[in-house]
């Protein structure tokens, strides 16, 4: 009988089908015995459909229905009726209609699922992983990964309707670590050689560049064997997009319209207004992160000029040592009590600061133990920086320079949500530019790439490339949506000899050079244009166009934080005769 084909889905019958003769397929959701009638809510990926077995239909129709559990999967047949006005779900797309059951088939039983198949619990996120293919039935899951699949199709429609070339590039490719870990692949024909899963198509990208391509796309899988952290996952995808003859503004504003066209089509939003730019240096000194979120305010204030004569040892010496003294300062009305101080004290403690000073501002002046330092110009500096706040409190941190400013950049973020100032409602674009090109790495004691030893110094900077490194600006961008980077491009270099420039300065020899990327090196020997790109994260993408709150609840089949697939028990031991046969040995660390 499960051969009848299937006439409708779970969520398309309405009133219009009054009286059709209807098969419906799918998954019962509940069951009720209501005393002569049962009623069960069916399930698909389309919807609910209530149908109804009724033993003045059928009276062996209506007992096998008796037997019915939840998660069965099941075939009906029967006839569309309309429900009386006082029984209709205005919560449901087929609210209005239920169906009369003339034929019942199970296709198949199942267990007792470990957890109600339902939006509104709270479950183990673990035991969810666990059974992933009954999470999956959860509407809101399967609105996420559908959403999804709808996201591919706009991305891919923009992106060619711009004359972008979609270029699938390798999954197996030469190692070439340069930031976080390869996941290494070994070869069984080459022993003792590896493949390596790409951190991202950089390289290739660039080479199709070389190639002539001119413009290429691909919504493609990346790798990366990093420590582990929260909401972070080992593969995820990105829109890779890469351009040749272009300048910043040229690769920032295909990107911006792709975003603008992605609203437009994912959620009838329209965004006109060209999103505002902000250095590195600015996003910095204001909000304390290169990843700003702009839907609350509390703007961090520089305080080192008030105090560059002061008597406060604590923030002359800061002042001394060219570190920064700064503070956010916002109404309070003695909300923020003492120990709450203290808790905010802790954790700018945990972050690694000294300690949390603070003042309270009232109509009558400032307030707090640091007052008996300040000379009268400081605190008339003080409540000028402060003018606004008619009963305000200021929170002040003091020390070195990068280190302090992002300290405060997480208090900024902490005090926006315990103070429930930022919009929810509303999504904050922004683009910041002109990153610094290095960040020495305490650990290893030399210069790293911020973004990839790929990105190209600004033209400016090029004489200070040996000799003040620290000083070079990076022709990179960042896009930031809700605090998030969601994407980050850089234009390219596509001079070899600043390319080998560029390796010195990162502490990386001639010779190393040659063996990770000569490749590449020779290639930008043959008439390289000059190009630059961008990645998007597009699971994270994802994950702020359906306000979820994780990744996981926007990838079909994701690892947890701590890299493990639990569905599947993967990573597992492999039979040793594997390990034989690819010229391995496992070695025991003890």
């Amino acid at each position: 009988m499960h051969k009848i084909p299937r006439t409708h889905t779970c969520g398309e019958l309405s009133v219009s089908d009054k009286d059709k003769k209807v098969c419906l397929k799918g998954w019962v959701k509940s069951w009720r015995d209501l005393g002569g009638l049962i009623f069960i809510d069916l399930r698909d990926r389309y919807g609910i459909t209530q149908v109804v077995f009724s033993p003045e239909i059928n009276t062996a129709i209506y007992e096998r229905a008796r037997g019915l559990r939840s998660e069965y999967v099941i075939m009906i047949e029967g006839v569309v009726y309309l429900r009386p006005a006082s029984n209709v779900n205005k919560n449901l797309a087929t609210g209005e209609i239920e169906i009369m059951v003339h034929e019942l088939e199970v296709l198949n039983v199942a267990k007792t699922p470990p957890f109600e198949i339902s939006d509104d619990i709270d479950i183990n996120e673990e035991l969810k992983l666990q059974y992933r293919y009954l999470d999956l039935r959860r509407n809101r899951l399967q609105s996420n990964i559908v959403f999804r699949s709808r996201l591919y199709k706009v991305v891919r429609d923009h992106l060619t309707a711009l004359n972008f070339v979609e270029i699938e590039t390798p999954i197996l490719m030469k190692s070439t670590p340069e930031g976080a870990r390869d996941f290494l692949v070994p070869s069984r024909n080459y022993k003792g050689k590896f493949y390596a899963l790409p951190q991202s198509p950089q390289t290739y990208k660039q080479i199709l560049m070389v190639a002539g391509f001119d413009r290429y796309f691909q919504i493609v899988k990346c790798f990366r064997d990093e420590d582990l952290r929260k909401d972070r996952q080992p593969e995820f995808t990105q829109i890779d997009i890469e351009m040749s003859f272009v300048e910043e503004n040229d690769v920032m504003q295909v990107a911006e319209d792709l975003v603008k066209g992605i609203y437009s089509e994912m959620l009838k939003r329209e965004l006109k207004d060209p999103f505002p730019v902000l250095t590195y240096d600015q996003a910095l000194q204001e909000y304390g992160t290169d990843k700003p979120d702009l839907r609350f305010g509390l703007i961090i204030k520089n305080l080192t000029g008030i105090f560059c004569k002061t008597d406060f040892k604590s923030f002359a010496q800061v002042v001394e040592t060219k570190g920064v003294v700064a503070a956010i300062g916002f109404e309070d009305s003695g909300k923020i009590t003492r120990k709450m101080i203290d808790q905010y004290t802790g954790f700018v403690q945990s972050l690694g600061a000294v300690g949390l000073v603070w003042l309270r501002l009232r109509g009558t002046g400032l307030e707090g133990s640091l007052t008996k330092y300040l000379k009268p110009e400081e605190k008339a500096a003080l409540q000028e920086t402060f003018q606004d706040l008619k009963d305000g409190l200021i929170f002040i941190l003091a020390g070195e320079y990068e280190p302090t400013l992002l300290r405060m950049g997480e208090l900024r973020l902490r005090l926006g949500q315990d103070l429930n100032l930022i919009r929810k409602d509303q999504d904050s674009f922004l683009w910041v530019v002109d990153f610094p090109m290095l960040e020495f790495d305490e650990k290893e004691k030399r210069w790293i790439a911020r973004h990839h030893p790929f990105t190209s110094p600004k033209r400016e900077d090029l004489d200070r490339m040996e000799m003040a490194p620290h000083e070079v600006k990076a022709r990179a961008y960042d896009l930031v949506i809700n605090g998030t980077e969601i994407a980050g491009g850089s234009i390219r270099i596509y001079d070899s000899e600043i390319q080998s420039r560029v390796f010195r300065m990162l502490n990386i020899s001639d010779q190393e050079a040659e063996g990770k990327f000569g490749f590449l090196l020779k290639a930008l020997q043959y008439g390289a244009p000059p190009h630059g790109g961008i990645a998007f994260g597009f699971d994270r993408l994802v994950m702020i166009l359906t306000g979820s709150a994780s990744l996981r609840d926007v990838i079909a089949f994701p690892k947890t934080a701590s890299a493990l697939s639990l569905m599947d028990g993967a990573p597992d031991v492999v039979d040793t005769k594997q390990l034989e046969e690819l010229g391995l040995i496992l070695i025991d660390k003890k």
